[in-house]
């Protein structure tokens, strides 16, 4: 376990050791166990709560979290679908973790705008993550304490706009006032000190913990995504707006087909985009079907390791890249 090397914003914002987020890297992947091992490692991760569709499952998954990080904070990801009901489900889950005493979450999706007071009331820290300044000034506005901004490198989801994490990472926290962490292709301690000597306040990594030991999925998955480099990412379903950067499979093909013919009927794209297709190629490592959330820092996931590891291995690469500054920094 590395001591504290680096105080930010966001640090004293969770009150966490490095200024490290663990994205919850789709519904149903980001558990009880992982989120747990990531806190204790000194980063903060967040449970998904889309993940758990039974109110009893998503109660009992908090508590074991709480039980197993011995009381420390931890954080629950709350999507806010634009569909109709999308609120109201949300505001479901946030009764519950609220009850439970969750003092952290991750909003994604829709503005949470509609949920603010609640979650202020409740003294819950607010951090809403999205693919674009523009969306990110719009979330300050409405209360968020700090915001997460997501460059075209990421698994998942990047945005229409496709703008690339060295350029958010300098823009963003040039115009937002609020604590800025920088995520899409995050991997290594050198890259945080460089999104920390742009003025971000820490990052978030995806792809690269999808190797963590503590994560339930299947080995055997784990073990391919350490043969990577990331060029086996895609992104697909463009033609409906709604860009998706992942395992270039089976199933990412032919929705990749289905942009190229510019379809927009979201029907045509539901076979292949289904969420029980991710979750069977997690569980059984068959990995040629399924949205499968895959970055560009596959590259740097390299071998199967503890999620302490990992986070002890950035810390110690973001140190040693502090020590190469003064010799570049000219003379004196």
């Amino acid at each position: 376990m590395r001591p504290q090397a680096f105080r930010t914003r966001l640090t004293e914002l969770l009150g966490i050791r490095h200024p490290i987020l663990c994205g919850g890297l789709g519904p149903g992947v980001s558990d009880a166990k992982y989120v747990a091992a990531c806190v204790n490692a000194g980063a903060m991760g967040f449970i998904v709560a889309a993940g758990f569709s039974d109110p009893a499952q998503f109660r009992s998954e908090l508590r074991l979290c709480r039980q197993l990080t011995d009381g420390k904070p931890f954080g629950v990801n709350l999507y806010i679908s634009r569909i109709s009901g999308g609120i109201e489900k949300t505001a479901r889950q946030l009764d519950i973790l609220i009850e439970e005493g969750v003092t952290c979450v991750e909003t994604a999706g829709a503005s949470p705008e509609p949920l603010m007071a609640r979650l202020k009331d409740a003294g819950i820290v607010v951090l809403h993550k999205v693919p674009a300044v523009r969306y990110a000034l719009a979330t300050v506005r409405a209360g968020a304490d700090a915001v997460i901004v997501v460059g075209n490198e990421c698994g998942g989801h990047p945005g229409v706009f496709q703008i690339g994490t060295m350029v958010q990472a300098a823009h963003a926290p040039a115009v937002v006032n609020v604590p800025v962490v920088i995520g899409g292709g995050i991997g290594t301690g050198r890259q945080m000190v460089g999104a920390l000597a742009m003025g971000a306040e820490g990052v978030i990594l995806g792809t690269r913990m999808i190797v963590s030991e503590e994560l339930w999925i299947s080995r055997s998955y784990k073990e391919h995504v350490t043969t990577l480099d990331g060029t086996e990412s895609v992104v697909v379903k463009t033609a409906i707006r709604d860009n998706h950067r992942v395992l270039n499979n089976e199933s990412a093909k032919a929705a990749a087909e289905l942009d190229r013919l510019q379809t927009v009927d979201f029907e045509a794209y539901r076979p292949h985009i289904m969420g029980d297709l991710a979750r069977e190629a997690y569980r059984t490592g068959d990995w040629s079907k399924g949205m499968l959330d895959l970055g560009h820092a596959a590259i740097f996931a390299d071998k199967v390791e503890p999620v302490e590891v990992i986070i002890d291995r950035m810390i110690d690469d973001a140190v040693g890249a502090m020590a190469r500054l003064p010799a570049v920094a000219g003379a004196q």
